[in-house]
């Protein structure tokens, strides 16, 4: 193509940097004055269009093998063989590689305290009551309190032939029944005075059958003497009986001036309980201490 007369044709191409521009080269279209060539400048303006239309398809596709080349190195890397690189790492370690909790945790056998020691069995067989026994161990000190209410302590009597220190029917059911002692102690408060008599047996059960074979003669002997005069000789008197353990315990209660005892007489009743009670205690006391001596030394 001509871009005009009077002159070899330019080989300027501003998409190629080889091509020169000629210098002062005027624009015509064959006539005499200097009208550019508008149709020259549409064709070059069309190259140029095309050439950048190439170049931003080219682009495009090296972009594109870029991101898939990085795309596998990162899947390479993450699949790799496990050689350390020389870069830090910050890769948790596979499962494997964690230690299981319950491989580590203590794991430790089912255990329960034992049961606690029943103090009652300390005082059911001969075999394992073994404390030291005697009427002021079981009754000590001068004087007793219960409540509100002070009784003294009178005379004391303690007899391996228990029949010796009961009367009506009670010395038959303690023989029968193999009773190895008799110990007595007598209270006092103002002018009622109350025996209280504890029988020992080789065993819960013969003394559980002493207590059911006793009836309501079966009797202790009241005790006196050391200030105390006698009583519930000839009078009437109340009794009682019951059973812990190994042990039977009665008791005697009446006036020291000898009269008889009757269902308005109150202070007696009250005096009996109160001493019947009280060697309840002491002898479930006998059993816990023994109980706990017994734990204590495991």
């Amino acid at each position: 193509m001509s871009f005009g007369q009077g002159g070899p044709q330019s080989q300027w191409d501003p998409w190629k940097p080889q091509s020169q521009q000629p210098s002062q080269q005027p624009w015509n279209s064959g006539q005499a004055d200097n009208t550019p060539d508008w149709a020259a400048l549409a064709e070059a303006s069309e190259a140029r269009a095309k050439r950048r239309r190439l170049l931003f398809i080219g682009g495009g596709t090296l972009a594109t093998v870029a991101i898939a080349t990085a795309v596998a190195v990162a899947v390479v890397s993450a699949n790799g063989s496990g050689q350390a690189s020389d870069g830090p790492s910050s890769r948790l370690p596979a499962t494997a590689d964690i230690p299981s909790a319950s491989a580590t945790a203590p794991s430790f056998a089912p255990t329960s305290a034992p049961p606690p020691l029943d103090p009652k069995d300390f005082v059911s067989s001969v075999k394992k009551d073994k404390a030291p026994l005697g009427p002021d161990l079981l009754f000590p000190g001068t004087q007793l309190t219960m409540g509100e209410t002070v009784y003294k302590k009178g005379p004391t009597a303690d007899t391996r032939t228990c029949g010796s220190a009961a009367q009506k029917t009670l010395p038959k059911v303690l023989t029968d029944n193999g009773c190895t002692r008799m110990m007595r102690v007598t209270y006092t408060q103002g002018d009622v005075a109350v025996t209280v008599g504890v029988a020992v047996f080789d065993t819960e059960a013969q003394a559980a059958k002493a207590k059911q074979q006793a009836d309501e003669t079966s009797i202790i002997r009241s005790l006196s003497g050391g200030g105390v005069k006698s009583f519930c000789t000839g009078a009437v008197c109340r009794s009682t009986t019951n059973s812990y353990g190994r042990y039977a315990y009665f008791t005697i209660a009446g006036f020291t001036d000898g009269k008889d005892v009757t269902e308005k007489t109150t202070e007696v009743f009250k005096a009996g309980d109160d001493l019947a009670e009280f060697a309840f205690r002491q002898i479930r006391q006998r059993g816990e201490a023994q109980a706990s001596a017994a734990a204590e030394a495991g």
